[in-house]
């Protein structure tokens, strides 16, 4: 894919989340957030509270910001860092999102992160939970990963295909996770995942 489709195709996740950011602004997702969460914690197991608690201290800002770093180094390409430029905005768009988004985050009776240690970055709270920043950063960083698979003259077409299929895994595993702990609606999960995808691909412009 050439660099004008790449930057189109990151142009149009953006005008996509734009769009969702207004309907969330506008209360239309409110019963739709409530009742998908509902379903799924009576619907999951209680001993999924652990592993998803883990997956949300791995989706902290700390944890990717280092995880990037290390594959930057790894990756040995000095146009690398530009990605850092898309990357550093998500967090700006998060921030826009969270104060003037009006979209408070569910209440404590939903709540199950049990996991007695928290990053910096988790007591950072606007006021609003709108967009995920966890969902952000793990659509952004899978979107690059998908990429240098799929660059790799290593790997052979099945194996490029299984570990794009464990990233995908993971990805879905994560922004079920948000939801499920109580710490945000489906639609901050949507709207971060879009944000990330939306950063992601306008990253790989760089590459």
């Amino acid at each position: 894919m050439n660099k004008k489709k790449l930057f189109a195709l990151g142009i149009l996740f953006f005008l996509i989340f734009v769009f969702i950011s207004y309907l969330v602004h506008r209360d239309l997702f409110t019963q739709f957030d409530f009742d998908n969460t509902v379903k799924l914690q009576n619907h999951l197991s209680r001993r999924l509270d652990t592993p998803f608690s883990v997956l949300s201290l791995l989706g902290s800002a700390e944890l990717v910001t280092i995880f990037l770093l290390i594959l930057v180094v790894i990756r040995r390409k000095l146009k690398m860092v530009f990605v850092f430029v898309p990357y550093a905005m998500g967090f700006f768009f998060e921030l826009f999102g969270k104060i003037f988004v009006t979209h408070p985050g569910p209440p404590y009776l939903f709540f199950r992160y049990n996991i007695p240690f928290d990053f910096p970055s988790s007591y950072v709270q606007p006021g609003s939970s709108y967009p995920s920043g966890h969902s952000t950063r793990t659509a952004f960083v899978s979107v690059l990963l998908v990429f240098i698979i799929w660059k790799s003259k290593r790997l052979s077409s099945p194996q490029k295909t299984l570990l794009s299929s464990l990233v995908i895994l993971f990805d879905i595993t994560m922004l079920l996770s948000r939801v499920y702990l109580g710490e945000h609606w489906t639609s901050d999960v949507i709207g971060g995942g879009l944000l990330g995808y939306s950063l992601g691909f306008l990253s790989l412009v760089f590459l």
